[in-house]
């Protein structure tokens, strides 16, 4: 567990960008100070001045009003245009916190966002979706909080409280003093309070995440649920992790509620001795009863930042803890990483070397061995094999979705980690057995390998995949949504439309991972006629676990165990 010191200096290289809009927001925030101080004003000149026989204030003299109208008038205008300065001040103060803080939000979750994409498969495996989906939706919001929520008002607090402690000094010294001696009190009980907050918080925030997952599981696969009769179940799995951070957060809670009694009875101490001390001034004619009512004003102007330091400085500990969360995230390295000075591709030949390839998800548990092998360019090779063989491992090395144990694959010569990541992975186009469609239009689905891709060149590469007519028979034609994962089209049509997406990238080298498995007869018939133009001209790498599938291919691998048998020649 990081420090919270460790944190801070991370997060102003976030804040940084933004020190002037910084700095704006700050001195807005501490006009809060002096209007603050003069707030009292009003009530100290009616008490002493109209009410009692001292002098009044020389700017109101200079006014000239010498009558008890007037200056009832005088005070009431006084009274009125701080009470609109102090509001004014108020709302800009808001607006600025509130584009500071959003901004800072967007941008460390922009950050948060691109990393996980570029993190490994390996890592997602490992931690699965939600717990980066919690760190770039609600850890992130931690730099708002500790930045513009925390920081600048403990800063402006603590500007307030020396402000305060200079004027009430002036007045009555001993007063001042007495006000200052519940600090250390209060620093020894926030000290002592935040090491537990912090430890709590750590846990809540992976309880949070817990029960989060339970929730993005249930949806990703709610047909399943559904079919499995297995709604209750998982309802009770959600409120198990739930009550879990319940109890946790009712722990947090009294650990702060102790925390604000401890701060309001020292506090309170300090305002009993204050006063008495104030009306044993007053008695002895030291203090005027306005200067009394004006000093106490202040201590408890003086008390309420002292109350807001030690307040800000434990809630802090949840800020820092997500902001630890989501630092976190972005230190976590890529176990596939480009390569310095690595080379440009524009378009691959499409010629593969396997060269002693090994790889192996955990140590001495190799899923593949010592692969040797040649594969001309357009050479469409068949991949099989029982589940758990490898087959899906070994096109995920060609794409460097994992990089190999040892050997290494070579692509027209070269090997494939010393090409741009990007550059590589544009070689390829891929069907997957389970087609993943976004919630979007059909249109902008097929071009998602291509953004910039023309009208005609979408409705040409539909045709190509037998989508056309489908497409064309819906309401809404190439503007249809396609709902969620594309879940408003059958599977056939899902299928189609990725096809279409291949046919439009037209990258060298194709990919097809079971692609008509989960398709009934007749709808397979028309996609391998789409997939038989789409191989042509190309290198293609076919996993399929029936054999009539890879009838067409030129070369089949075998795979079992971490051996794989090389057959040649079609079906």
């Amino acid at each position: 567990m990081r420090s919270s010191q460790s944190v801070w200096p991370r997060l102003w290289v976030s804040v940084r960008p933004y020190r002037l809009q910084l700095a704006l927001t700050f001195l807005l925030a501490l006009l809060a100070t002096p209007l603050s101080l003069v707030a009292p004003l009003p009530l100290k000149i009616a008490v002493d001045s109209i009410i009692g026989s001292r002098p009044m204030p020389a700017f109101i003299q200079a006014l000239g009003s010498s009558s008890m109208a007037g200056r009832l008038t005088v005070v009431g205008v006084l009274l009125v245009a701080i009470t609109l300065l102090i509001y004014l001040q108020a709302l800009l103060s808001w607006l600025a916190q509130t584009w500071l803080g959003e901004k800072l939000v967007l941008d460390l979750r922009a950050a948060l966002f691109r990393h996980a994409q570029r993190l490994s498969l390996a890592y997602h495996d490992l931690k699965g979706t939600t717990d980066s989906v919690y760190r770039i939706q609600y850890d992130a919001q931690s730099l708002q909080f500790v930045v513009v929520n925390g920081l600048i008002p403990l800063a402006s607090s603590a500007l307030t409280l020396c402000g305060m402690v200079v004027v009430t000094a002036m007045i009555d010294r001993e007063l001042a003093l007495v006000a200052l001696l519940v600090c250390p009190v209060l620093y020894w009980i926030t000290r002592t309070f935040n090491r537990r907050l912090r430890e709590r918080w750590f846990e809540v925030k992976d309880l949070d995440c817990a029960a989060m997952s339970v929730v993005q599981e249930v949806l990703s696969a709610v047909r399943v649920v559904k079919a499995f009769g297995q709604e209750e179940h998982e309802q009770g799995r959600f409120v198990s992790r739930s009550n879990q951070r319940l109890s946790g957060q009712i722990d947090l809670a009294r650990i702060q509620g102790s925390f604000d009694l401890a701060v309001g009875m020292t506090i309170a101490i300090g305002t009993a001795f204050a006063l008495v001390i104030g009306v044993l001034h007053t008695k002895a004619g030291s203090l005027t009863i306005g200067q009394l009512f004006l000093v106490m004003a202040y201590l408890a102007q003086i008390y309420e930042p002292l109350k807001t330091i030690s307040k800000k400085v434990a809630d802090l500990q949840s800020g820092l803890v997500s902001a630890e969360r989501a630092l976190a995230l972005l230190d976590e390295l890529p176990e596939v990483h480009e390569r310095p000075n690595a080379c440009e591709l524009t378009r691959a030949r499409g010629h593969f070397r396997f060269d002693h390839l090994g790889f192996e998800y955990e140590p001495n548990r190799p899923i593949l061995w010592n692969l040797d092998l040649d594969i001309p360019a357009g050479t469409r090779v068949g991949i099989q094999g029982p589940t758990g063989a490898g087959k899906t491992t070994l096109i995920s090395l060609l794409t460097r979705f994992y990089d190999a144990s040892s050997g290494a694959i070579l692509l027209d010569g070269l090997d494939v980690r010393d090409y741009r990541l990007r550059d590589l992975r544009n070689q390829f186009a891929i069907v997957l057995q389970d087609p993943i469609l976004f919630s979007t239009t059909i249109a902008e689905n097929i071009a998602y390998g291509r953004p910039s891709a023309t009208h005609d060149e979408i409705v040409q590469a539909a045709r190509d995949a037998n989508a056309h007519d489908f497409i064309m028979s819906l309401p809404d034609g190439y503007r249809t949504e396609v709902g969620e994962r594309g879940m408003r089209l059958s599977g056939g049509e899902r299928q189609r439309i990725s096809i279409a997406r291949a046919f439009l990238k037209n990258a060298p080298i194709l990919l097809l991972d079971e692609p008509t498995s989960s398709i009934d007869s007749g709808t397979e018939s028309i996609i391998m006629e789409a997939m038989e133009r789409l191989m042509r001209g190309r290198t293609v790498f076919m996993i399929a676990h029936r054999l009539s599938t890879l009838r067409t291919c030129d070369m089949r691998l075998e795979l079992a165990g971490s051996t794989v048998r090389v057959l040649t020649g079609a079906l």
